[in-house]
């Protein structure tokens, strides 16, 4: 059997954790890349201005490195850092170097740090860079240093996390409940170039595809977002087991250049057994997913019925 092959940024916990151990359960092997190489490294990742937090959480990628070899796959470590181009550049190469083109590349890292729960009049402009480069300009630098080898291998699947924040206003300011502008008008961009790679690289094979999380219940919303608002979420293997039917399955070439609501796809096509599904609360994240999925049926239905549109 042919090789499979994944790569996965911010694999060193939550979402990208479950993504890697749910592609070694399809049959991958698996790149994963992080700052974190070794448990309880300390870094930065308070995400407001107003105080430092360093303690260090819970996963390191040789903690999902074991995971993935637990499945029998190979796991492949690649330490790097988002806002740092050259580390971007290695990791690339040593994925190229030793494994050639991978099958699936899932964008999940993004920036952490201050600026992510502070207003706009509080946040310097060096640290809406950062967001900006971490979040959109860092996988954009990995796409073009992976993709003319997957085009050459004959195509291959991107898989960008998104956020509802890319589209939606928060109703509440940050650090109230609400978040970043940095955060917002990054994960904005970011998802718009799903639909420019499906209609520039669609007919060279490359399939690419917006997973929205919704809230999603990780080691670092636990440590951080508590004091800010923010509840937990759907458990991670919501986005696992679906990036893992997005490897696996024909019908993904349906969703190029589109975006998936991933708890209510996963809950409607009973992806994870014993996940009660989406819960509704009484915060902006729930009004975010109903507004995105009422969006989407309204576009299908203008899809379906024109001469109703």
């Amino acid at each position: 059997m042919e090789r499979r092959t994944a790569f996965i940024t911010g694999a060193s916990r939550g979402i990208g954790k479950s993504c890697a151990i749910q592609l070694a359960k399809a049959g991958y092997d698996v790149a994963i890349s992080a700052r974190t190489v070794h448990e309880g490294e300390a870094r930065e990742h308070s995400s407001t201005l107003k105080k430092s937090n360093t303690t260090p959480l819970p996963g390191s990628l040789e903690a999902t490195a074991a995971l993935v070899e637990a499945e029998g796959r190979e796991a492949f470590m690649v330490p790097a850092d988002l806002l740092d181009a050259a580390s971007l550049g290695a990791a690339a190469a040593r994925v190229l170097d030793h494994w050639g083109a991978p099958d699936v590349i899932v964008h999940n890292g993004r920036y952490i740090g201050p600026g992510h729960m502070d207003r706009f009049i509080d946040t310097p402009i060096e640290l809406l860079q950062k967001q900006i480069w971490g979040n959109v300009l860092a996988p954009l630098t990995l796409n073009r240093l992976f993709l003319p080898a997957m085009i050459q291998r004959g195509g291959g699947i991107i898989v960008n996390i998104t956020s509802a924040s890319g589209y939606a206003d928060p109703t509440k300011p940050a650090g109230e409940g609400g978040w970043g502008m940095g955060y917002g008008i990054s994960k904005g961009a970011f998802q718009r170039v799903a639909g420019f790679l499906a209609v520039e690289l669609g007919d060279q094979g490359i399939i690419c595809v917006n997973v929205q999380p919704g809230l999603i219940a990780t080691e670092r919303i636990a440590a951080d977002m508590g004091e800010f608002g923010i509840p937990l979420g759907a458990p991670a293997d919501v986005v696992g087991v679906l990036v893992s039917w997005l490897a696996t399955e024909p019908e993904v070439k349906e969703y190029n250049g589109k975006t998936i609501e991933a708890q209510y796809f996963v809950h409607e096509r009973g992806l994870l057994p014993g996940w009660d599904g989406p819960e509704w609360r009484d915060n902006h994240i729930d009004y975010e997913l109903a507004g995105a999925r009422l969006a989407a049926l309204e576009e299908d239905l203008k899809v379906r019925n024109p001469a109703k549109s």
